[in-house]
């Protein structure tokens, strides 16, 4: 029967979590997880511009980088619109993309 006592005098078979208490942990683990938006530089930012337009003018195909807290969002294909007073670009298959979003392109 001592064997099972531990430090506080518990036993260690009898402790337990709340349900609110784990989701609240888990919860606090996934938000450890999240991360910051990298800040671009100026030529960075204009490389992205031109490859974007490149793509818009000749129909080729780009893979863009989107940023997510978590995780890094790919989406690839050709620009089919250019909207410059929303700053937003229109992937074939896809929604609007903002171009703060944007992260890096290939």
């Amino acid at each position: 029967m001592r064997s099972r006592l531990k430090y506080n005098g518990l036993y260690d078979t009898s402790r337990m979590i709340m349900p609110g208490h784990r989701e609240a942990w888990l919860a606090q683990c996934e938000q450890q997880k999240r991360r910051g938006k990298p800040e671009l530089d100026d030529q960075e930012m204009q490389r992205i511009s031109e490859v974007l337009v490149d793509s818009y003018n000749r129909s080729s195909n780009v893979e863009l980088i989107l940023f997510n807290p978590f995780f890094e969002e790919p989406i690839s294909g050709v620009a089919v619109g250019l909207n410059s007073a929303r700053c937003e670009i229109k992937m074939m298959l896809e929604d609007w993309v903002s171009l703060a979003e944007i992260v890096s392109v290939n």
